[in-house]
């Protein structure tokens, strides 16, 4: 049976009421988890609660307001998004036409389509690290990471989360609209949301921003972390905003705003076949991440920048808008502590995490082994000092995995033992042999005979 909203705890607790049961808890959870500062954004398609905690800023002692904009990461990447969808609307450019034909960077990936771009399902490898990425200009970016030689499956085939996917989107925005992607980002949907715009490198941002920490393993303190995201990254992890910022967003994605075109808004989140996007999300769209549960599927994003942690998610079919900010890296497991007071105060049951299916029992999988490129990062599964297959990542400590006869893995802790959702391998059905690893969301291939 569809799951439904329940109408009844929403209705049994006044606004004010839930807006202070909210507030306790984002309170109390702030302090639990060591987090600074943090926002809730809830539209249940009859009220609007928001609460926030905390201080903006450590280094300042700036408090956090409803109006503080949070650096939001990757859930930059559905605004880049929703602007090359109003250009197709407008019928400046054809989703399944390449993007080659718009940008001559491109030109060794002619079989990449734009909606390929968005759904991370065209083959393309993540992109450089950001002080590498600082260096070079973006048409230049482009061309060192848009070639043949180094896709990672045929476009189309597969998925794999990719930053230079949206470096591409951005500059997209930008070849068909003369403007530069902040400005075009301001013009075509941040003004019409009523987002006041803020972007990372803002020298004089026009509203309060927050920085985000790390806490000191010695002292337990929050220490604010700097954002050194490239300006050529902009159109991937730029923007800034609060939590009601995302909701006026989420509202246009669930077409309780004129924003978005409908059949934009339903584009955007319609299942791309090939998206397979494993342990992130449960399918993708063009530009959004797709989570089920109970019956529905909820719309949305994840984003991290250095030191926060922020959330969008969107059900089109009830209306209802959950979002979330937090400036520190504990704000993560915060949203998912967060979730489940939600669904116990309102009944609302919001996706803050892929749920994952009973595995079965560890299986060897010998034929794992070998290294896997993703551009310039290199994966190594080798076996561990107890024979079990581990995963090092650009020469970093090699994590346990854990591999299952359906050929997905998780991630062991080495030192709590706890185990985490890893990715999957993939078997060339030609050949029989694993040519492919995802992790986290980004595929590697095989760089070696195994």
């Amino acid at each position: 049976m569809p799951y439904t909203i329940p109408a009844a705890p929403v209705a049994l607790r006044a606004p004010s009421l839930l807006s202070r049961e909210l507030q306790e808890r984002l309170d109390d959870l702030a302090r639990t988890h060591r987090v600074p500062g943090a926002q809730l954004a809830l539209d249940t398609g009859s009220d609007v609660i928001a609460v926030h905690t905390g201080t903006a800023d450590v280094t300042t002692g700036s408090p956090f307001t409803t109006d503080t904009a949070v650096p939001l990461g990757s859930l930059t990447k559905p605004f880049t998004a929703a602007l090359v969808m109003l250009l197709a609307d407008d019928g400046d450019l054809d989703l399944d036409e390449p993007a080659a034909e718009h940008l001559a960077e491109l030109a060794g990936t002619r079989q990449v389509t734009i909606r390929q771009l968005l759904a991370h399902t065209s083959g393309l490898p993540t992109g450089p690290d950001s002080d590498t990425a600082a260096a070079t200009t973006r048409a230049r970016y482009l061309t060192a990471v848009c070639a043949a030689r180094d896709l990672l499956f045929i476009p189309g085939t597969d998925f794999s989360y990719s930053n230079a996917g949206y470096v591409a989107a951005g500059r997209l925005v930008e070849s068909v609209t003369g403007m530069p992607w902040p400005e075009a980002l301001r013009a075509l949907l941040l003004e019409p949301l009523g987002v006041l715009p803020a972007f990372v490198g803002d020298g004089a941002p026009v509203r309060p921003v927050a920085a985000g920490h790390a806490v000191n393993t010695v002292t337990g303190q929050a220490v604010a972390a700097r954002q050194n995201l490239a300006p050529v990254e902009a159109p991937a992890g730029a923007l800034l905003a609060s939590a009601l910022d995302l909701v006026a967003f989420g509202n246009a994605l669930t077409g309780r705003s004129d924003v978005l075109p409908p059949a934009v808004a339903k584009e955007m989140y319609r299942a791309e076949t090939a998206a397979d996007p494993g342990t992130l999300a449960d399918g993708w769209g063009a530009g959004l991440a797709l989570y089920q549960r109970d019956g529905r599927v909820w719309c949305g994003h994840d984003g991290n920048a250095q030191g926060t942690s922020c959330h969008l998610r969107a059900d089109p079919e009830s209306g209802v808008v959950v979002a979330f900010t937090g400036n520190a890296g504990g704000a993560t497991a915060l949203w998912r502590d967060l979730a489940e007071d939600l669904a116990r105060l309102t009944g609302i049951r919001v996706p803050a995490e892929v749920l994952t299916a009973e595995r079965g029992l560890p299986v060897g999988l010998p034929e794992c082994a070998g290294t896997y490129r993703n551009g310039a990062t290199t994966y190594r599964v080798a076996p561990g000092p107890d024979g079990t297959p581990a995963l090092s990542i650009d020469g970093d400590l090699p994590l346990p995995l854990v591999c299952y006869a359906d050929l997905s893995c998780d991630l062991r802790d080495p030192a709590t033992g706890r185990v985490e959702p890893g990715g999957r391998f993939h078997r060339d059905p030609a050949t029989g042999t694993i040519d492919r690893v995802q992790i986290s969301g980004r595929t590697a291939r095989r760089a070696d005979d195994g």
